[in-house]
């Protein structure tokens, strides 16, 4: 197994653990399996990356395991009737929110490479009764979508994760529409990172070692045909990183971003 795909694995394995076990453990998001450190209050945690009380009651409590850096469908400004895409939807978190503010005439597809993710999110929205969502086992690197479906597309903390970014931005550019537009948040490097940072499968599965530094990630974007892009560091940026490895000062490496684009 080369190391692309020992990375692939690790990650898949890391992922399948939390959706089991229904608690956070990869260091997204603060939930840092490979800190050795006490569990996280995902409440907390959640709150802190941008979610407010209301997001909390409207989804089934066990989509929310804590993961993520920031709050996508906060700036996503969907209107009703939208089709939404996640990205490494997880338990469907950012999913169910996204379908209460498209309605009934507006769709979401979550797409998430882990059987045991994708089990949970069929199971949640089941129990909800809702019909406006599906899930889809599938890489984002390859998704499993038509070309030009989607209006918008939305990810938490998931891109770092790839190994082949630029497949991510090049398919999901595909799948856009025209008018079409990403709203994702992010970790990016702003710095670079050490070596014994980059070379830690722990931290690969834990949304640092892979992050790309800022401007590679804008090339990328640009590339592929992205127009009218941002990237934008969240406020509170180091606030969210410096809780997830403490005493690591990876806050000094990596930062959490909202990043925008559109294809026009």
């Amino acid at each position: 197994m080369n190391h692309k795909e020992e990375a692939r694995a690790y990650i898949r394995e890391n992922y399948a653990q939390v959706a089991q076990s229904g608690a956070a453990g990869g260091c997204c998001g603060g939930s840092c399996s490979c800190s050795g450190g006490d569990p996280i209050d995902i409440i907390k945690a959640t709150m802190a990356i941008g979610y407010d009380a209301a997001d909390l009651l409207n989804v089934p409590a066990e989509s929310n395991m804590g993961l993520g850096c920031g709050n996508p469908v906060a700036i996503a400004s969907l209107k009703e009737g939208e089709v939404v895409l996640d990205l490494g939807s997880g338990g469907g978190f950012d999913c169910f929110l996204a379908r209460a503010q498209v309605g009934a005439a507006g769709y979401v597809i979550g797409v998430d490479m882990t059987p045991e993710m994708i089990k949970l999110a069929r199971n949640n929205a089941a129990k909800s009764g809702y019909t406006n969502m599906e899930f889809r086992l599938g890489e984002i690197e390859h998704l499993p979508v038509a070309d030009a479906a989607i209006d918008v597309i939305i990810s938490n903390c998931v891109i770092n994760l790839s190994l082949e970014k630029e497949k991510v931005f090049k398919d999901a550019y595909r799948v856009l529409k025209y008018g079409g537009r990403l709203a994702l948040s992010d970790v990016v490097a702003t710095a670079e990172l050490p070596e014994e940072i980059k070379n830690d499968l722990a931290m690969v599965a834990g949304c640092i070692a892979g992050a790309e530094y800022v401007e590679k990630i804008r090339a990328m974007m640009e590339e592929v045909g992205f127009q009218n892009i941002k990237l934008i560091p969240k406020d509170n940026s180091k606030e969210i990183l410096g809780t997830w490895l403490p005493g690591k000062k990876i806050e000094d490496y990596a930062a959490s971003f909202i990043i925008e684009g559109e294809k026009i």
